[in-house]
């Protein structure tokens, strides 16, 4: 996908959140193993902490679009600093991720710093924990 394509993507999702408690409008885009996007933004609640982050709100269009792999996720949001997910929306993207995912942060001019999902949850609690044998 150009750059340009997804930063009007996520700069759409960034417009579309609902954040009228924090003011802290967050975008986020996944691409699926099947080179699909998906968008999602954050909707808060007046009865916080019950919203839905951007990462998760994204997780669940590629989910409904029949996806099942995070091949990259990129976030966005209303401030000037790349965002990170936070500790919910790491452990969130880990269900959907492998080894190859990659998540990139855009900073407020669209500057990318990207990382693996090991470097931001090393030691990850997942699927293999609840195997009994």
């Amino acid at each position: 996908m150009k750059k340009a394509d997804l930063i009007t993507q996520l700069d759409t999702a960034i417009k579309r959140a609902h954040a009228p408690y924090s003011q802290f409008h967050v975008g986020a885009v996944i691409t699926d193993e099947n080179g699909n996007n998906h968008a999602g933004c954050n909707v808060e609640n007046a009865a916080y902490p019950s919203g839905c982050c951007a990462e998760q709100s994204a997780v669940s269009n590629m989910i409904v679009n029949g996806g099942k792999k995070i091949k990259d996720i990129y976030i966005k949001s209303s401030s000037d600093m790349a965002c990170p997910p936070c500790g919910n929306c790491r452990q969130i993207i880990s269900e959907f991720s492998d080894q190859e995912t990659t998540i990139h942060m855009l900073d407020g001019k669209n500057q990318v710093t990207s990382c693996t999902l090991e470097q931001l949850l090393p030691s990850k609690f997942n699927a293999d924990w609840l195997k009994t044998e």
